[in-house]
């Protein structure tokens, strides 16, 4: 049975929020700092940016690294952002490097929203504005382990993460896949502290298509029977499949998080299992909000319920559903991609 649930909408913080609406801030400036410009997911998330920043008139200013996991773009434009005099700053952190930085925001009265990514220091932002990315790992890790049924005794799993910085969005979708599936995590803060022999390994992908390809090649020389592959976002996916095409195996489970258009559509041609979605826009666009808000009131965002993040939601997005994993269709998921 197929369900469908915005967890989003879960808790009275969460509620408060997103029903506010857009709060006018007139002559406010805020900085949004992404990880790069190119992946689809940071895409969207400028354009909920922009939406909100128009709506509330916001003075808005864009930055973006070049590569995942490259700090020092990010530090630059955080610099340039507190000598412009914004009062908030939005930013997907590439690693923990740019805290530092981010607490000398802070002290200086800017708003700093993390999205999507929390850092490890919890002094280096306000609030986190995020998937729930530990359940959208379970997702995709309960969905695998239903999909081979019997045979997830033998499986044969391809880890394809960020890198080995122990980013902590890349912890907690890769940790939230092994519990999902039923592996023991013995440090959940640590990538690939499994000792389980069904993981044939962990590969460094750059949360992208040409690093997906590199990393299952890599996988494959270890072990060719390998027939799940995690992957911690749908461009790394796609070069998964590729790699997979290329030396001629089918029928392996390729899973992911994002649910972006071209991922849910990746879903409904078959080239992706399933999939996490989350929703960018909203992260950002209630981002800008949070800010207006705080210019005009001095009032900060708070955590949804029972939460240390405003939960932006997550639904997972499959053609093949399993018993016991709540799940949406593609067409569902193309409805809702990236809202």
């Amino acid at each position: 049975m197929t369900n469908f649930k915005t967890t989003a909408l879960l808790g009275a913080a969460a509620v408060a929020l997103l029903s506010a609406g857009s709060v006018s801030a007139a002559g406010v400036k805020a900085c949004l700092i992404t990880k790069n410009n190119t992946n689809p997911f940071f895409v969207k998330m400028k354009e909920g940016a922009e939406k909100g920043a128009k709506a509330a008139g916001v003075d808005l200013k864009s930055y973006a690294g070049i590569t995942d996991g490259d700090a020092a773009p990010q530090i630059t434009a955080i610099e340039n952002c507190m000598a412009a005099g914004v009062k908030g700053i939005l930013i997907t952190p590439s690693t923990d490097a740019v805290g530092p930085d981010l607490k000398k925001a802070r002290a200086a009265g800017i708003l700093v929203i993390a999205l999507d990514t929390p850092l490890a220091d919890p002094e280096a932002q306000d609030m986190t504005f995020a998937t729930d990315n530990l359940e959208a790992g379970k997702l995709i890790g309960a969905w695998a382990k239903g999909m081979l049924g019997d045979k997830a005794k033998d499986a044969k799993i391809g880890m394809l993460d960020i890198n080995k910085d122990n980013i902590s969005v890349d912890v907690a979708r890769d940790t939230g896949f092994l519990m999902g599936f039923g592996i023991n995590v013995p440090d959940p803060k640590v990538l690939a502290s499994e000792k389980d022999p069904r993981v044939i390994g962990h590969e460094t992908s750059n949360a992208a298509e040409e690093g997906g390809v590199t990393s299952v090649e890599n996988l494959l020389a270890k072990n060719p029977d390998m027939n799940v592959v995690y992957t911690i976002n749908e461009p790394a996916a796609a070069g998964a499949y590729q790699a997979l095409k290329k030396a001629g195996k089918t029928g392996v489970l390729i899973v992911s998080v994002d649910g972006g258009c071209p991922g849910v559509k990746n879903v409904a041609a078959g080239i992706i299992g399933a999939t996490s979605q989350q929703y960018p826009l909203l992260m950002a666009s209630k981002g800008i909000d949070a800010i207006a808000a705080y210019a005009k009131t001095g009032v900060k965002p708070k955590a949804s319920d029972g939460l240390t993040f405003f939960n932006t939601g997550v639904n997972l997005v499959t053609d093949h559903p399993v018993d016991g994993v709540k799940s949406i269709d593609s067409k569902k998921g193309l409805e809702l991609c990236w809202g």
